[in-house]
């Protein structure tokens, strides 16, 4: 538990500089890939949608902890870059899909790569105990929101 007589370990500022450096890092290897057009946060739908190829506004805005207006955003920038389309449920008119473009698709590998050299930039110098102590003690403080 927290109180006044822990040092100050200015850990919020640390977040703030982990993320942007992490943000640069995402920029700068999908820019050297020749992907200019689209950031970070649309990388994140794109990597959900590698994994189950197809999901509804909802549950990418669930997935993502964002709201439905903002992944809405997200994926209309997509959708006119041609990387996403959109469709109507089968079963339900009301929902909206969202589904990778065949040039969607070709963007994985880059992906999977940035993804690899994210995880070593984090990971790299801990032992796997460190790491999964990481973890845990990363997804306490999330619970805690």
């Amino acid at each position: 538990m927290y109180n006044e007589a822990m040092p100050n370990y200015n850990a919020l500022s640390m977040f703030s500089k982990i993320r942007t450096e992490a943000y640069k890092l995402i920029s700068t290897e999908l820019a050297k890939n020749g992907v200019a057009d689209i950031v970070p946060a649309h990388g994140d739908i794109l990597v959900f949608l590698y994994q189950q190829q197809r999901l509804s506004v909802k549950e990418l805005a669930e997935l993502l902890h964002r709201t439905q207006p903002t992944v809405t955003v997200l994926v209309n920038k997509l959708e006119k870059l041609g990387y996403v389309v959109r469709s109507k449920s089968r079963e339900d008119s009301r929902i909206t899909l969202v589904s990778l473009t065949p040039k969607g698709e070709a963007l994985e590998p880059i992906f999977q790569a940035i993804s690899g050299k994210l995880r070593e930039r984090i990971y790299g110098e801990l032992s796997l105990q460190q790491a999964e102590e990481l973890e845990v003690l990363l997804q306490r403080i999330y619970e805690r929101f």
